[in-house]
């Protein structure tokens, strides 16, 4: 066992220099320039001179394998430069904004698997009555609405029916705990009944798989109790497909949120990530591109190890 997580750890290495790689050079190939952007207001009145201090500035007029060294000898110190555009500390202007992003998603995901894994496995065990027509119908309308617009309708609900906003200016969980929550409890709402939804159709699926299966019958025709059956046998091997998508959605959470988070003027990766690829930020989007690419293996490098505690057939060798 802890051959296989040390091996899965150190794998992750070459994983997210790939993606170090194709990153630096992709963002070097899009058409576009930060630094004529940058003087996008004078450009009648931007010298060549200046033009070219500015790129000296930024390290631009180096070779871009040199610019690529640079690069990473500062990632590997967890030093990711500072903001062409802005010019303050990345580590700076992320801290805040991934506190707000990782807040939200444990949020939304916490709700969507509340909501869904009653509502999948009730569905499964009623196949064809009205509560499964019901999950289908809730499991439809989550995938069929997007969260900003059930957002929107969230936000004139309180207005309209209740006279009350939810706060529009984010406050940390360390500076006010209550006021933090009743502000973003309405956006994890709104993604999280979305992610529900997808959940919902999984676990369905996953569980009326198991339920046909051979040792389930024989677990009935032995006699068991049928909650024994469903908690011992049933729920663990259908959670295994369900616990994949949970952590594919959650590790999306973490920078695939803009339109929501303008609804609830909420300032997260997300915008950060729109802004730094509009303004051609080289060293925003690197550093942001790399973070979310670690959420996501971090994520499914915890998911493998839970496989072998929710099937005990699964052995790491």
């Amino acid at each position: 066992m802890w051959k296989y997580i040390v091996k899965r750890f150190f794998l992750m290495i070459p994983t997210l220099l790939g993606v170090a790689v194709f990153i630096f050079f992709l963002m070097r190939i899009v058409p576009g320039d930060i630094v004529e952007l940058r003087f996008s207001g004078e450009s009648s009145y931007a010298s060549k001179e200046n033009l070219a201090a500015e790129r000296a500035r930024f390290g631009l007029d180096k070779p871009l394998w040199r610019q690529f060294v640079t690069w990473m000898w500062g990632v590997v110190r967890l030093d990711f430069g500072t903001s062409m555009w802005t010019g303050a500390p990345i580590l700076e202007e992320i801290k805040l904004r991934f506190a707000l992003s990782l807040q939200l998603a444990i949020m939304a995901t916490a709700i969507g698997v509340l909501i869904a894994l009653p509502l999948g496995v009730a569905a499964a065990l009623k196949q064809d009555t009205w509560i499964d027509y019901l999950a289908r119908i809730v499991s439809i309308a989550g995938i069929a609405t997007p969260s900003f617009w059930l957002g929107i309708l969230m936000i004139l609900t309180l207005l309209v029916v209740f006279h009350w906003l939810p706060p529009m200016v984010y406050t940390p969980f360390w500076v006010n705990p209550w006021q933090n929550v009743i502000q973003l409890i309405w956006p994890a709402l709104a993604v999280g009944y979305r992610l529900s939804a997808v959940v919902t159709r999984m676990t369905r699926s996953a569980m009326l798989e198991v339920l046909r299966e051979d040792y389930i019958r024989t677990a009935r025709a032995k006699g068991l109790v049928e909650r024994l059956i469903l908690k011992r046998h049933a729920i663990k091997n259908a959670m295994l497909p369900v616990l994949t998508v949970t952590g594919i959605e959650f590790a999306f959470l973490m920078g695939g949120l803009v339109v929501t988070e303008q609804v609830f003027n909420l300032n997260g990766l997300g915008l950060l990530f729109v802004q730094a690829v509009a303004r051609r930020d080289y060293t925003m989007t690197q550093a942001l591109v790399l973070l979310v690419a670690s959420v996501f293996i971090i994520v499914n490098f915890f998911m493998d190890l839970m496989y072998g505690w929710l099937d005990p057939r699964i052995r790491y060798r």
